[in-house]
């Protein structure tokens, strides 16, 4: 008799189901695994042997075959050692079959017997809910699982927990799903003097998730800016945090099963590589770029990242998604994220202070910001100037809005587009919209049509541009609550797309 369990194999944020196969034959003793499984999957047969001694029980001098199916399919990881160990239980008689065959499980094995937690318990539970199966896993992993309510989940804390559930001697409770953390700063941008330019350009960039570039000398309030991103952004939507969850869940970032409604704020050092910022290496995990799903990527210090890491951020950009190409894998990983970027004028810092600058001004601001490719500037939606703030600023009282006030205009302008786009189309955002759909929500007069058009022609904007152009008109346009994008709109976004000091 060949006994099944299931468990799941993951390839990006997908989880595909794999079945586990025990055959017990006659034979020489022996365990093997095949299937196609990495070291770690390989040596899952000496934890479940140690696991079942502790728990007094007896393999049997026979040889013990695990199949992993479908075989070609890459099995990586710890967490095949309690499917593999379920299915053996089943082919033992110790546990139903027909409840281990409606069960996918997933669950690292101490050799006491005690199930350690594993990456990944998010996925695994949307692929359960989808094959109409219960999920198994360690307790720990239960409350993060428990968030996909199509499904069933049991969390165990040990082997012999799992046998005392199957057969009815003492029942698990089904997990419950872990507490939702809800976005708190204590940042506020009436923290930040002067600058009310930028504040207002922040604003923007949060309300439609423009890509926003700040130049501006050290000092001048560039990373603080940034830090009171989060302050004004709302909180993610149910289903925004579930996908935002599910890549997090693949890095182990999920705080006791919580899922935060938070949007992520990534702000990796510019000495990141490129498969720290855009995913890879082993297992191809995901990046920054990632991991900063539905959230900002602040990247500091922009000029200074490696050059090829820059380029590879130019279609992740366009397209929301980045896909990393293995010789044994393709693995896809979605990445919607707000890019905010800060750099200095020149490798001094002091291009606009005579007093102040190096000797090889102006050329040393042309190789510094010379190292970010047009194609890549052109990708930025706003690009200003962030001048140095006067001694007079700072001293006086706070000015303009709070993050409070700002964070209410933001998520209005965000509802206004949520009803534009609804659901179906699969847009979120105007920094989604593209081709037809772009023409159509923004119409503009012709004041406006005439105004883009004499910009265009005279300051050689790209294709890419004007529609960039056209998107952050129409997120100016919804934070005013104005339903048409007129002449005003045009010129304040084409304002922050030509400043002088560093357009592409």
């Amino acid at each position: 008799m060949v006994a099944r369990a299931y468990t799941v194999a993951f390839q990006g944020v997908e989880a595909r189901l794999v079945e586990v196969q025990c055959a017990i034959s006659p034979g020489l003793p022996a365990f093997s695994v095949v299937g196609l499984p990495d070291k770690a999957v390989s040596e899952a047969r000496d934890r479940v042997r140690s696991a079942f001694s502790s728990m007094a029980i007896a393999l049997p001098s026979r040889r013990i075959t695990i199949n992993l199916s479908p075989a070609d399919l890459p099995k990586e990881g710890s967490h095949f050692d309690l499917p593999i160990a379920l299915a053996l239980l089943a082919a033992l008689e110790i546990v139903p079959a027909d409840s281990a065959e409606n069960t996918v499980a997933l669950g690292e094995l101490s050799l006491d017997g005690s199930l350690v937690p594993v990456l990944g318990a998010l996925p695994a539970a949307m692929t359960a809910a989808e094959q109409n199966h219960v999920l198994l896993c360690p307790r720990a992993c239960g409350a993060e699982a428990a968030w996909v309510g199509a499904a069933q989940v049991i969390g165990a804390q040990t082997l012999g927990d799992v046998v005392r559930h199957f057969t009815g001697q003492s029942p698990i409770p089904p997990a419950q799903p872990g507490e939702v953390v809800l976005p708190s700063s204590d940042r506020d941008l009436r923290d930040v003097k002067g600058q009310e330019r930028a504040k207002r350009a922040l604003e923007i960039a949060a309300a439609g998730r423009h890509h926003l570039m700040l130049v501006g000398t050290p000092g001048s309030g560039k990373s603080m800016l940034a830090a009171r991103i989060p302050g004004i952004l709302p909180p993610l939507t149910p289903s925004e945090a579930l996908e935002t969850s599910m890549v997090h869940s693949l890095c182990g970032l999920l705080d006791e099963g919580g899922i935060s409604r938070t949007r992520p704020f990534r702000e990796p050092h510019h000495t990141a590589s490129m498969a720290a910022i855009v995913g890879g290496g082993r297992n191809a995990k995901p990046g920054e770029i990632s991991l900063a799903h539905n959230g900002v990527l602040f990247m500091d210090e922009f000029p200074e990242f490696a050059r090829g890491v820059l380029e590879t951020l130019r279609q992740p950009i366009e397209t929301g998604e980045v896909m990393i190409a293995r010789a044994n894998a393709h693995v896809k990983y979605p990445c919607k994220f707000m890019l905010m970027a800060a750099a200095n004028p020149c490798k001094c810092g002091y291009l606009s202070d005579p007093a102040r600058a190096c000797a090889r001004v102006p050329a040393c601001g042309d190789d510094y910001l010379g190292r970010i490719s047009g194609p890549l500037m052109d990708r930025f939606d706003l690009r200003l100037e962030v001048p140095p703030v006067g001694f007079v600023d700072l001293g006086l009282p706070p000015s303009g809005d709070n993050s409070a006030t700002v964070a209410a205009r933001v998520a209005a302008a965000r509802s206004v587009q949520a009803d534009r786009y609804g659901t179906a189309s699969g847009l979120r955002l105007n920094a989604d919209a593209d081709g037809k759909v772009l023409d159509q929500v923004a119409i503009l007069d012709a004041e406006g049509r005439a105004l883009l058009a004499r910009a265009s022609e005279r300051f050689g904007l790209s294709a890419r541009g004007y529609h960039r152009v056209l998107r952050v008109a129409r997120t100016i346009a919804d934070l005013e609550g104005e339903p048409d994008v007129r002449r005003p709109h045009i010129a304040e976004a084409l304002s922050y797309r030509l400043s002088a000091t560093v357009a592409a």
